[in-house]
């Protein structure tokens, strides 16, 4: 199984450039993508609905805002929106399919960058979903959730981390948050159990003196429950093309789905 988690900072931008011809050639079993600022309705061209892939997906309520998505190739067994909790569900984070043997969901968590309020809202949003991912130990099945975490877990994740220790995305307490969901509940940072180098980054400023120095974060993950651990085949970040300030994260499973 090969699934694809990218944000596309605009959906209907990252298809102009054209990220759903990518899409098609890639083989993925299931594409999980974010930050469509687009309402479902604004996508029912041929050209966000490829051939061979259903697609399902979960609106802000606010126009241009948010928004997630998932494309798969697999008839799903269920489809899940939302977590539970106004910032979620109102502004269209959370997305996931169900399929016999797995549940793949595509996720952001928001940025705090803007303001002290946003990282308050931010660290609120950790906590309830912190919760949710304790919940979910307790189901039996396996689960991979794919998307923008907004934070770079360790300094190898972060060019100038010694300097960004106090903006959001690598403050201490994100990356607590981050080592208590992988360290003490048991999920695996998928890209991280096969590819240990250094400079490995999803995310690039939007300066071309930070794409061509490869001065970006890795905010982009596959998190799996403990158990597809040793079925982490491959991974790869596709630098090879520029659909939005995001790179393509592809991971795959020696899982049928």
């Amino acid at each position: 199984m090969r699934v694809i988690t990218f944000n596309t900072q605009g959906i209907e931008q990252a298809a102009d450039k054209g990220f759903f011809d990518w899409m098609v050639k890639q083989d993925a079993d299931v594409v999980c993508l974010q930050n469509l600022k687009a309402r479902e309705y604004q996508l029912d061209g041929d050209r966000y609905h490829p051939d061979g892939y259903h697609a399902y997906f979960f609106d802000a309520f606010e126009d241009g805002f948010s928004g997630v998505a998932i494309y798969t190739r697999h008839l799903p067994k269920a489809i899940m929106t939302g977590l539970g909790f106004e910032q979620c569900d109102y502004q269209g984070r959370f997305i996931q399919a169900d399929f016999d043997k797995v549940s793949v969901s595509s996720l952001t968590i928001p940025s705090g960058l803007k303001s002290e309020e946003a990282q308050a809202a931010k660290l609120e949003y950790l906590e309830h979903f912190k919760a949710h991912l304790k919940k979910t130990l307790r189901k039996r099945r396996d689960f991979i959730f794919a998307g923008t975490l907004n934070i770079a877990h360790k300094p190898v994740d972060l060019s100038n981390w010694y300097v960004n220790q106090k903006v959001s995305g690598f403050l201490a307490e994100e990356r607590a948050w981050m080592d208590e969901i992988i360290s003490e509940m048991g999920y695996v940072d998928a890209f991280r159990e096969i590819n240990k180098s250094e400079r490995q980054y999803t995310w690039w400023p939007d300066y071309n003196r930070a794409w061509t120095l490869n001065e970006g974060a890795r905010l982009d993950y596959q998190i799996t429950t403990a158990n597809l651990r040793k079925s982490i085949k491959g991974v790869s970040i596709d630098r090879e093309h520029r659909f939005s300030e995001h790179c393509p994260l592809i991971i795959d499973y020696a899982v049928d789905i």
